[in-house]
């Protein structure tokens, strides 16, 4: 008897556990876009300190901006060592400075994403995302708009073009010019 509730509650856990695996992959795509989002603000947002303290995840990223994260970290890294071992160690290194994945070089206090459009092939879609500034008066907000592309593996983000009261066009191109300045 006691053979036969051990054996009924594992094949209950088991589907149960298949079921929930199956909802989470059904997500619609604007649901799926947002966590994404969520998830990149979260983890690399408030702090430069992830960049260098944590892998790029696979899930989060695509294949080319983490190529590119990954490079510019490297870059920063290698320079840092390289002004350890100087003859000036004093010296600073090229470091991230500000807010990475953000317009403004202060970065951001909040933030909502106020649409996603999803282009009609279902491969690519643009979220905008309106963050404000609020730690010193006056309170500034703008609109940066997320890239994000599916292959077929998730949503993954591919790039993110920065609202004009930053210095840069979008995140690609500055971590290509951080990259640059590193060699």
């Amino acid at each position: 008897m006691m053979k036969q509730t051990i054996l009924f509650l594992s094949a209950f856990l088991f589907l149960i556990s298949c079921k929930k695996e199956k909802i989470k992959e059904s997500l619609p795509p604007q649901t799926e876009i947002s966590q994404k989002i969520d998830e990149l603000y979260k983890l690399y947002g408030n702090s430069n300190d992830a960049l260098y303290n944590q892998p790029f995840s696979d899930r989060l990223f695509s294949p080319e901006l983490k190529k590119a994260l990954e490079a510019s970290v490297n870059a920063s890294k290698a320079d840092m060592e390289r002004m350890r071992k100087s003859d000036h160690p004093d010296e600073k290194p090229l470091l991230f400075e500000g807010s990475v994945f953000s317009s403004l070089y202060e970065g951001f206090s909040g933030y909502k994403i106020k649409s996603i459009k999803i282009n009609p092939s279902g491969t690519s879609a643009d979220a905008f995302v309106e963050l404000e500034y609020t730690m010193s008066p006056p309170t500034i907000k703008w609109t940066d708009t997320v890239h994000v592309i599916n292959s077929g593996q998730g949503w993954k983000i591919d790039n993110i073009s920065f609202d004009s009261i930053g210095n840069s066009k979008d995140l690609k191109s500055s971590l290509k010019d951080f990259t640059q300045n590193a060699q």
